[in-house]
């Protein structure tokens, strides 16, 4: 994983987020991560999937098999 400490990007947070857009970036102070940079569009595809999951665990927790119509699952759950 790519790094940069917190001096490096006070002095140069463009070319801290630009080497942050395709990978994390972890962000360390005296040697330890602090934190991690994400680009725009990684984490919009992060948080896409995440949103992605929860919502095949909330279709999977259903019983189907009690009358459940899924279409009206489907507008409850707003998918």
């Amino acid at each position: 994983m790519n790094t940069i400490s917190i001096s490096q990007l006070k002095i140069n947070p463009s070319k801290a987020i630009d080497a942050a857009l395709d990978y994390p970036l972890a962000v360390k102070n005296r040697n330890k991560v602090k934190a991690y940079l994400l680009g725009k569009e990684l984490y919009e595809k992060i948080v896409s999937y995440i949103e992605g999951l929860v919502d095949i665990k909330a279709v999977e927790e259903i019983n189907f098999k009690k009358g459940k119509d899924f279409e009206k699952v489907v507008k409850e759950l707003d998918l």
